[in-house]
This record gives structure tokens, C-alpha cells and sequence, in this order.
């Protein structure tokens, strides 16, 4: 989950109430939330405030694509772009169990999750020792060989 426009911290928190409404789903942990720079972004962007949750689900990972893809538009207002921009809120599908998914429309594990530290963070808060599917670290493994200039840290 991630957000940079508006009433950051309620966002993300509305956004976790969302998600535990899908149909059939619970999330079971929720990472800390984290401030962290825009990745590819200009540097007067605002900053982001982002956080991991993980959700039990009898959704299959193309429902629940379309699931976080309606909280977006109907609740946060979000257009398609295909630049990054600044967002009321973006949430993205990381990891669905141990499946690998390589379709136009959806990628799992996402491709660029192990090379950000605003992702990697806050899921070794609640998975460190998982691995990645295809990847032979853990979640802890990943973020100790990080290499970024990522500002990251935990709100208080």
C-alpha cells in the first residue's frame, strides 16, 4: 500500500479496513507504517507513507487483482497512468502464496519488489524468512544486500 496525496495515514488505514471487506478475505498482519522518498519521481514529490499487509483469501490472484483495483478507483479516486504519479493510494498484488503468475495484466511476485527498500522493510517485519518464489533468500536476505538511496523510516 502506498500513498502520497492527502490524509496519508488515513488512507492507508482506510485502505486496510478495504481490504479485510473483499469478499472472502482477512488480513491476518500488518506491517508498521513507513515514510519513505518517491522512486522515480521527481524530488519535490511528496513523500509516501507505505505499509504490507498480508490477506488469507479464497479470491484467485486475478479476483483479487480486481478487488484491490476497485478500491483504488471507487474509494481513492485513482485514474491509469502509465507514468509514475502521485496517488491517493496504489495498491499492489506482491506475492499470492508461492505462485508464479507472468501475464500482461499481472505479474507475481511483482517485478520490482526486491529492488525497493519501502517494500522489503515492512515485509521482513512480518515475513522475514519467507522467500521469494524464484528466488533462492529470504525476504531478510533480500533487504541486508539492498543496494539504494531509498529514505526510509518508520512513522511515530
Amino acid at each position: 500500500m502506498g500513498t502520497n496525496l492527502g490524509d496519508r495515514e488515513l488512507n492507508l488505514l482506510r485502505s486496510v479496513a478495504e481490504l479485510g471487506r473483499l469478499s472472502g478475505s482477512r488480513v491476518t498482519a500488518l506491517s508498521t507504517f513507513y515514510e519513505a522518498s518517491p522512486v522515480g519521481m521527481p524530488p519535490d514529490t511528496p513523500h509516501f507513507y507505505n505499509g504490507i499487509a498480508r490477506l488469507t483469501t479464497v479470491l484467485n490472484p486475478f479476483e483479487l487483482l480486481s478487488g484491490l483495483q476497485r478500491i483504488e478507483r471507487e474509494l481513492f479516486g485513482r485514474k491509469p497512468s502509465s507514468q509514475p504519479t502521485s496517488r491517493y493510494m496504489d495498491l499492489d498484488l506482491l506475492l499470492y502464496g508461492d505462485k508464479i503468475v507472468d501475464r500482461p495484466e499481472l505479474v507475481i511476485p511483482h517485478p520490482r519488489m526486491t529492488m525497493r527498500r519501502f517494500v522489503l522493510l515492512p515485509l521482513a517485519e512480518i515475513a522475514p524468512e519467507m522467500k521469494i518464489p524464484g528466488s533462492r533468500s529470504t525476504v531478510s536476505e533480500l533487504l541486508a544486500g539492498l543496494i539504494s538511496d531509498e529514505q526510509v523510516r518508520p512513522l511515530e
